[in-house]
């Protein structure tokens, strides 16, 4: 289910150019644009502390926002590029792309996996590995998911979780046509480790077995 669309303020930027941009970052500010659906692009101003706590925040670029300029009527963007300086790694431009509600766009959703404490595998000491911490969805931009829930009651070592193993949010669908791994349950390291020795001393016991001689005859 999709969650609240966060509000994102910015500032109408009348000023537009190099120049402009220039003196908009000695400001303390991030300049950007606003285009797409069906409209003129606007020139808009970000505060450059609050575009940081975003960025630092994480997902900026799969997030869909409540864009507030003041004059202009509230429009959903989302985030569709952000550059940056070549040497300090620093926001310098914004490219915002509007959304109508039913608008299909790709995002990479995050994995969210449930119910630990009802999984076998991790109860024996089985281990959970990742394989994919997101995945890329076809999704509409008025229903957007929060994440992709991944539950873990049942499963056993060994077990393979992939994306056909998954219920998606309604209207959602992978990008990627064949059936992907999204996680896997392993055994616990001591008992593999124990698994390789064992093998290793059957070798052992095998090469300290004396070959047979066939007598000969005179």
């Amino acid at each position: 289910m999709a969650g609240q669309v966060p509000d994102f303020e910015a500032l109408l930027r009348t000023d537009t150019g190099k120049g402009a941009a220039r003196q908009a970052r000695r400001d303390g500010l991030v300049p950007g644009v606003v285009y797409g659906g069906g409209e003129d692009p606007i020139a808009i101003n970000v505060p450059f502390n609050v575009l940081f706590k975003k960025l630092k925040a994480g997902r900026f670029l799969s997030t869909l926002f409540n864009l507030k300029v003041e004059g202009q009527e509230d429009v959903r963007v989302i985030c569709r590029n952000v550059q940056r300086h070549v040497v300090k790694d620093l926001p310098t431009h914004l490219d915002f792309m509007r959304l109508k509600r039913t608008t299909k766009i790709n995002l990479f959703i995050g994995v969210d996996f449930i119910n630990e404490e009802e999984c076998p595998a991790i109860k024996q000491g089985g281990i959970l590995v990742p394989v994919r911490n997101e995945v890329e969805l076809l999704v509409t931009a008025g229903d957007i998911p929060e994440k992709i829930t991944v539950d873990l009651a049942g499963l056993e070592i060994g077990d393979t979780i992939t994306i056909s193993n998954i219920t998606l949010p309604a209207g959602s669908k992978p990008t990627i046509d064949r059936d992907f791994v999204i996680a896997n349950l392993q055994a616990p390291a001591a008992l593999t480790s124990a698994d390789d020795e064992d093998e290793a001393g059957d070798d052992v016991a095998a090469d300290e077995v004396p070959a047979t001689t066939e007598a000969s005859e005179e």
